[in-house]
């Protein structure tokens, strides 16, 4: 039988604590899943006299009560714990003012966003406390699920940890949205999906946890009033990854992955997401009934972190006794653009070990690739240690070409900008660097997977005009106004 201890929370919660290094956390039928799934509210936006549209971001320390271990001390944006939803639409010009009431730097990221560098929110923007950063872009990709979080230099699985994230959802024109569920917070949920180590009134920096919060709610459940509802599914975890699935393992259809639909829908029972990678899938549903969203053993090769055999209730979804019917879901979305590897004009190799790329730990001042605006290249990314890796590029979404050299499943037939990878494996990668130059100014590479990214595995491209070199990298220090 299984060592593990049950704690009881102080709303009648259950939680479980692995009873040493390397036994397996199983909370599966222990969690009472009391407390109504908190739904991010969409951040409010004003339109400008220039026509922008422009939200707010306070980063700020709070407090909370999860129900756990007493009133646990969090950071958040605009509240005590993570963010507002962001939405935008595919041609609007938007602004974001983060403000900074935190005692220490920060930035933002938008993860999965194309963008300029500058706007980016990489590790070379920080933002000062009592310091406001205004980044402007103009949204020019598809409808999809991203993100925005901390990226500071060494800080960032501290900032995110402590409750700095939040999703922004991009919408299109494209008549596939409207035939899915779009009602947000009725029968489009987002899910966002976190393990914490909590204890003493503060989430301690662990690499990972053995409690989780669902969008900042313990022990959740969803009343789910449609007979299909699309759950957005967001891994925000410092190193977890999760195999999300239905405890009755009924077919879900995966309908977007990155950075937006896919050309059908996909069934299949459960989804591997490591941290940064979101899915959306369709669930079906039955009036009166109950099903738990669960995380089952993740596939992951070697033993890394000893999580593989780890298992999760997740949210408890709870149909109501009569349920509106929803439009039937199309049996094709229409084909993906396409990038030719005939069309590469370079291919790039990235070795991934302990927490160096390449052999090198991150150096802010090093500028380890040029790529230029308008190609397209094919990088070959290799794990090539015993621990597990994913990779995450900043500014494009890139399509897979092989895992291990055979044809991707379907469920990594998408756009992409973060991909998992096992111990001794490897990604083929295609992405057109499209839009944007600047040769001071660099996006980053890197492992998601956020201890080993604060611990060096990242590094650092430009993109140039034809027949223009890179330049010295600029950006630190530029947000300091008040």
């Amino acid at each position: 039988m299984r060592r593990r201890s049950l704690l009881t929370g102080a709303l009648g919660g259950t939680f479980l604590l692995a009873a040493g290094c390397g036994n397996p956390v199983d909370t599966v039928g222990q969690v009472d899943f009391s407390r109504p799934l908190l739904i991010p509210p969409l951040a409010r936006s004003t339109v400008d006299g220039d026509g922008q549209r422009v939200f707010t971001l306070h980063a700020q320390p709070g407090q909370r009560d999860f129900g756990i271990d007493g009133t646990t001390r969090t950071f958040g944006f605009n509240g005590d714990y993570l963010g507002p939803t962001l939405r935008a639409r595919r041609g609007e010009r938007v602004r974001v003012d983060v403000v900074n009431n935190l005692d220490e730097d920060t930035s933002v990221h938008w993860h999965g966003m194309h963008l300029p560098a500058r706007m980016d929110g990489g590790p070379h923007q920080p933002v000062r406390p009592g310091a406001t950063w205004s980044p402007t872009w103009t949204v020019n990709q598809p409808a999809a699920t991203l993100w925005y979080h901390p990226h500071p230099h060494g800080r960032t699985r501290e900032q995110v940890n402590q409750g700095l994230a939040g999703m922004f959802i991009l919408d299109d024109d494209d008549p596939t949205q409207r035939a899915l569920p779009h009602d947000y917070g009725v029968d489009d949920i987002p899910v966002i999906v976190q393990d914490k180590d909590i204890h003493g009134g503060r989430i301690r920096n662990q690499k990972t946890g053995n409690l989780l919060l669902v969008n900042g709610t313990y022990a959740p459940y969803l009343t789910v009033v449609t007979d299909r509802v699309r759950l957005r599914l967001l891994n925000a975890s410092v190193s977890r990854v999760y195999a999300f699935g239905l405890a009755d393992q009924r077919p879900v259809h995966l309908v977007a992955t990155d950075g937006g639909r896919l050309a059908a829908p996909v069934p299949l029972s459960r989804i591997r997401l490591s941290p940064g990678e979101r899915a959306e899938i369709v669930v079906p549903v039955h009036a009166g009934e109950r099903v738990a969203l669960r995380s089952f053993p993740p596939e992951l090769g070697g033993k890394s972190f000893e999580t593989g055999r780890d298992q999760f209730d997740v949210l408890d979804l709870r149909a109501a006794a009569t349920l509106r019917r929803s439009a039937n879901l199309p049996a094709d979305f229409g084909e993906l653009p396409r990038l030719d590897p005939a069309t590469a004009v370079t291919t790039r190799d990235f070795r991934l070990t302990g927490t160096n790329i390449n052999g090198d730990e991150m150096d802010m001042d090093r500028i380890d690739a040029v790529t230029t605006l308008g190609t397209t290249e094919i990088w070959t990314v290799r794990n090539t240690d015993g621990q597990r890796h994913n990779f995450h590029v900043h500014d494009v979404q890139f399509r897979v070409l092989s895992i291990d050299g055979a044809a991707p499943p379907a469920e990594l037939s998408g756009w992409k900008d973060t991909v998992f990878l096992p111990p001794k494996s490897a990604a083929r990668l295609i992405m057109k660097f499209a839009d944007y130059a600047d040769p001071e100014l660099p996006y980053m590479y890197h492992c998601h997977l956020l201890m080993h990214e604060d611990d060096g595995m990242m590094g650092q491209f430009v993109v140039v005009e034809p027949g223009q070199s890179a330049g010295r990298i600029s950006g630190v220090g530029a947000h300091e106004h008040h």
